[in-house]
């Protein structure tokens, strides 16, 4: 997906995929797994990907290829969400983006082939082009090395020992392999492509005069002024989450919705965060607004199956608005999470 037309929406549902439409070369929109890396070094360290709540390593949640026409620095560019899911924190959030411009060090000047090769399976890349190392829990940066065999590398030493928990024990002298083989280790969510159409012609405003029209009709024996009391008693939490509900309602299955620059949609009256909430960019422009996890996702996740528990209203993600250039590292940016509030 990739900013277009002002106030132009896209939405993004979870589909199946072969391992190779996911990989980094194909530059894709994709949840769960390990990170489909786009610039191959310079990626965030194992503090930076540490729940600033419970100081655990945070699960590769999802990531988003939002290029930015016109921005020859931004040709390719990605955002990469990332989430705590170990009990009883589950709250952790943070989000980095990337870009580089067409010409790079790490892809072809071309676009990718629309064909895969041959699939491996179900091998891993636990070692990037640049050299750099992944954990093989994670697929994070992977500084921390097994003093054993010195192949197998982690990002933090709870995910060495799940690691070694889970079969690197006899492992560890056996292979000549590890790299490209690793255990289930019950840490990734499940992956999927986020495949994207640009939201229905038909207006939610449409959707609810249609909703308005039915439901005066149907009540057409009730005195009017009945009518305006329960107008009166609509709650603003209530005509919030109804717009939510209309906004989502022809297209309920959305996980994501994609929109540099416009107003996300809340789904609480709670917790809606004003303009000096969002903070800048440490390049000193202003954060706008990008685009917004819907809580549909969650029922892809599968948080549940180890007793972790990962939920969410809205996740919003702010990124700088002048989308700057520091070097081909990867940029903090912002994310602000909604609940969802229980109304009487």
């Amino acid at each position: 997906m990739a900013a277009g037309a002002a106030g132009r929406v896209e939405l993004g549902f979870a589909e199946e995929a072969p391992a190779w439409r996911l990989r980094s070369e194909q530059f894709p929109s994709k949840v769960g797994g390990r990170p489909a890396w786009l610039g191959l070094s310079g990626l965030p360290g194992p503090g930076a990907l540490a729940c600033a709540r419970c100081g655990r390593p945070l699960a590769f949640l999802l990531q988003v290829y939002a290029p930015l026409p016109g921005r020859d620095d931004a040709f390719h560019r990605s955002l990469f969400l990332f989430c705590c899911r170990e009990p009883p924190c589950c709250a952790g959030l943070r989000v980095f983006r990337n870009q580089l411009p067409r010409k790079n060090e790490f892809y072809s000047y071309e676009p990718p082939s629309e064909t895969g090769a041959s699939d491996t399976g179900g091998s891993v890349c636990l070692q990037l082009k640049s050299g750099a190392h992944l954990c093989r829990v994670c697929g994070c940066l992977g500084p921390k090395t097994c003093s054993r065999c010195r192949q197998a590398h982690y990002c933090s030493k709870e995910h060495q020992t799940l690691d070694w928990r889970l079969g690197h024990k006899q492992a560890c002298t056996e292979s000549d392999h590890l790299n490209q083989t690793a255990p289930d280790h019950n840490f990734l969510f499940p992956e999927f492509e986020i495949v994207t159409e640009a939201e229905d012609e038909i207006t939610p405003e449409a959707v609810e005069m249609e909703d308005y029209s039915e439901v005066t009709g149907s009540l057409g024996r009730i005195l009017e002024e009945e009518l305006d009391s329960m107008a009166r008693h609509e709650s603003k939490e209530d005509h919030i989450f109804q717009k939510f509900k209309s906004k989502i309602a022809l297209e309920p299955e959305q996980i994501l919705r994609y929109g540099r620059g416009i107003k996300p949609i809340w789904i609480s009256g709670e917790n809606i965060p004003q303009e000096k909430d969002i903070p800048d960019c440490s390049c000193g422009a202003k954060r706008i607004f990008e685009f917004q996890v819907m809580p549909q996702l969650l029922n892809y996740l599968k948080a549940d199956r180890l007793g972790r528990s990962v939920d969410w209203g809205v996740l919003a993600v702010f990124t700088c608005a002048e989308s700057c250039s520091l070097g081909i590292g990867y940029t903090e940016e912002f994310v602000w999470k909604q609940d969802i509030t229980d109304t009487p």
